[in-house]
């Protein structure tokens, strides 16, 4: 059995990325630091589970994107 690794934090760059966002526009659209975008965008930390449609929304894709 092969184990697929998930990482949500290069799915969020990369969408954020084709969005033409900075992590500043980005967190500001979500009321966050930019700081909080950076320790996502290094694995540093990971958005709650919770808080992934807001994110979903905000750079018009769907949740389960973030896991294909």
């Amino acid at each position: 059995m092969t184990v697929k690794r998930i990482i949500v934090s290069q799915k969020v760059k990369s969408f954020r990325r084709e969005n033409r966002l900075t992590q500043e526009q980005f967190a500001s659209a979500l009321g966050l630091s930019p700081q909080t975008i950076s320790k996502w965008e290094r694995e540093e930390c990971y958005p709650d589970i919770t808080f992934l449609p807001i994110l979903a929304d905000t750079l018009g894709c769907t949740v389960n994107d973030f896991f294909a």
